[in-house]
């Protein structure tokens, strides 16, 4: 295991402290028997793709300029299983290691890390089959509704194709309201193909 490390600590809201962290990331390279030649302590959501401090310290760790980085915990790292997967293979390629506070390692070159990444790959796998039978399930709940799916189409087409009954409707006295309704269109598009049959006569 190599001397140099890197630690970085997260927090979400800027009413957070990042300071803990950092404390208890140094004590734990002090007992570790660590040099800390970097700190990054960022204000971001777990989610957010824009995380510059994360980002400098993988830059450190392609140039090999650590030998490990340390975190709290997994959550202050990854924003998702897959995107911890993706870091991962990066470090791993560079021959860093991600360690946690509770002693956890994760060097995929190692049995144990090839044991922890593994798991998280089929845990990746599931959170995206997940997904996809929400989405499933949504679009087929939503077809039972009766709401269309997919692209909309524009007014355009909507108005060569109902412009004739829109103005025979509003030259009969119906209002704009009455039409859109019984049409089952937008009050924009019997405006609009009312507008363009006034411009022809």
């Amino acid at each position: 295991m190599g001397h140099k490390i890197a630690i970085y600590a997260r927090v979400s809201t800027p009413e957070q402290n990042g300071e803990r962290q950092l404390r208890e990331l140094r004590a734990f390279a002090e007992r570790a028997g660590y040099e800390i030649v970097a700190e990054e302590c960022e204000t971001a959501s777990g989610r957010r793709d824009s995380r510059p401090g994360r980002a400098r310290l993988l830059a450190m760790a392609k140039r090999r300029e650590v030998d490990a980085i340390a975190v709290v915990e997994l959550s202050r790292w990854g924003r998702s299983t897959s995107d911890l997967l993706s870091t991962l293979s990066e470090l791993e390629a560079k021959k860093v290691s991600l360690l946690t506070l509770n002693g956890l390692e994760l060097d995929v070159s190692s049995p144990m890390g090839k044991m922890i990444s593994t798991f998280l790959a089929g845990v990746a796998e599931f959170e995206t089959a997940l997904l996809s039978e929400r989405v499933k399930s949504g679009l087929e709940a939503a077809r039972a509704k009766g709401k269309t799916l997919g692209r909309q189409e524009g007014d355009a087409p909507v108005v060569r194709r109902h412009g004739r009954k829109i103005r025979a409707l509003a030259a009969e006295g119906r209002s704009q309201r009455w039409i859109a309704k019984e049409l089952q269109i937008s009050r924009t598009t019997v405006a609009k193909a009312i507008h363009e049959g006034s411009g022809d006569s």
